[in-house]
């Protein structure tokens, strides 16, 4: 069993929980009754300078913890004010850290700002759980999901108002590309092995369907790999690592911004 796979494991068995403690009709209900506006984070994106999406997150499965005390208000207000188009809050504890908590912290400080709800999702409860706790946007890993199961999700996402980002890594996966989703995200990190390479990105580029917002996500450490990704077609940057292993990661997104400008 590969890290994927744990990790999808775990993931069921949480929402077979919480579906224990709460059924899945009152959760739909309350995200159905949630009348926060959402906000477009494809437009964020393209409206953006930087395109950058500043991640926050504890640890990884690879790599460890980079901060186990990290604070999501005063590091989500910080990527806020740096300058980023959005945020992506990870939320799988035990993995990454993360809670939903921290999502909803985020939403109280990021203001204007919108946030990208990032965990391993697999079932439609937690689509519920993303409106209600503040997500703009939700993701959807190909790798996780078949084809008609990625449908579903992200039909039901849209129909809360929630924007859909997909996932790939492998050309197989663009199959899973349906007319509810709003961007298309390549991860250079393979997520059965954890191996990282941003060429991932520029093979497929020319692969996505035209006009789609497009995300590189992890292994971006550097401002010319940005200008690279750029040339090829990505409006957005999706980097967590490289800020959240610093001492203060809003400063590290600043300082690299203005490199790349």
């Amino acid at each position: 069993m590969n890290i994927l796979d744990r990790i999808i494991a775990t993931k069921q068995q949480e929402m077979s929980f919480a579906r224990g403690q709460k059924p899945f009709e009152a959760v739909l209900a309350e995200a159905r009754a949630v009348d926060r506006p959402v906000l477009s984070f494809s437009r964020a994106l393209t409206d953006s300078r930087s395109g950058i999406i500043a991640e926050f997150k504890r640890k990884s499965p690879s790599k460890g913890w980079f901060s186990a005390d990290a604070d999501p208000c005063e590091v989500v207000a910080g990527y806020v004010e740096a300058g980023a188009a959005a945020v992506s809050v990870l939320t799988d504890w035990e993995y990454f850290g993360g809670c939903l908590e921290d999502l909803r912290i985020a939403r109280n400080v990021a203001g204007c700002t919108p946030l990208l709800w990032k965990d391993f999702i697999v079932d439609p409860y937690q689509i519920c759980e993303a409106r209600i706790a503040g997500a703009d946007v939700i993701l959807l890993i190909a790798a996780a999901l078949t084809v008609e199961r990625c449908a579903e999700l992200a039909a039901l996402a849209r129909s809360l108002g929630l924007e859909v980002l997909l996932e790939l890594h492998h050309q197989a996966e663009l199959g899973h590309v349906n007319e509810h989703v709003n961007l298309v995200g390549v991860n250079n990190r393979d997520l059965a092995t954890f191996v990282t390479d941003t060429d991932v990105s520029l093979h497929l580029s020319e692969q996505i369907p035209a006009g789609t917002v497009k995300i590189s996500e992890s292994g971006i450490s550097r401002p010319e790999t940005i200008r690279e990704l750029r040339r090829a077609g990505y409006e957005g940057f999706l980097m967590g690592e490289n800020f959240m292993k610093t001492d203060r990661p809003a400063d590290a997104l600043r300082s690299f911004i203005e490199a790349l400008q």
